[in-house]
């Protein structure tokens, strides 16, 4: 039995940093769909690329650099994907990427890379993550189909209101522990139900001031 290889979970902040991915096909493509996602800029390096690819080249989301891939074509990368057919270019790819200190992911061969990529789920500002470090990613894709029921897209909005709140709560609250008590105090509301309901009213700022201020009091 393999040893088990334990990951450390992180969530990066990709936004307009150089990320590089090497290859041109679907698996590629959805490479750089989950960068743009980040809102990372990104480079591809491939003699032919698909036509999602060509679109957004076309749209100026992405550069392509359309020939194999050199030696050096990663200065500067931040995180590179290694997603071609060919083991050998992808184990290149890892080398190279290693040697910068670049986090690097290869889509297969026999070096896979210093991290590997989770089944997502995304509600607005609610990511979900599931591996199971290397051992069945079509299980870690069913389980994130099984939590797409339970964490629905009322999420999306429920998030946004969240964050407001806890915006306005840091800036109108100064002591930590009153800040503490009313983001409980939010949190026990039943916002999220009546999102479910479609009976909720979005909370406009002034709104926002006045629970933060009659709740402060009571705090």
């Amino acid at each position: 039995m393999s040893p088990l290889s334990v990951y450390l979970p992180v969530m990066l902040d990709c936004k307009g940093r150089c990320c590089a991915v090497v290859g041109g096909g679907a698996v590629a493509e959805r490479k750089v769909n989950s960068l743009l996602a980040a809102s990372a800029d990104v480079t591809v390096i491939s003699p032919e690329v698909t036509q999602g690819l060509r679109q957004l080249v076309m749209e100026g989301r992405i550069r392509w650099i359309s020939r194999e891939y050199a030696a050096g074509d990663l200065a500067g990368a931040f995180l590179v994907y290694a997603a071609t057919s060919s083991p050998d270019v992808n184990g290149a790819v890892i080398d190279e990427a290693e040697r910068m200190g670049a986090l690097a992911n290869a889509a297969g061969g026999s070096k896979p890379g210093s991290f590997i990529s989770p089944s997502v789920l995304r509600r607005g500002r609610l990511v979900i993550a599931v591996s199971t470090s290397g051992a069945g990613p079509a299980l870690a894709a069913e389980i994130c189909d099984r939590l797409e029921e339970e964490y629905g897209p009322e999420y999306e909005e429920y998030l946004e209101w969240m964050y407001r709140m806890r915006s306005s709560i840091k800036r109108q609250v100064t002591r930590p522990e009153t800040r503490q008590r009313l983001l409980m105090k939010a949190a026990k509301l039943e916002v999220l139900d009546d999102i479910r309901k479609g009976t909720f009213e979005p909370w406009d700022t002034e709104q926002i001031k006045q629970w933060i201020a009659n709740n402060q009091e009571e705090s």
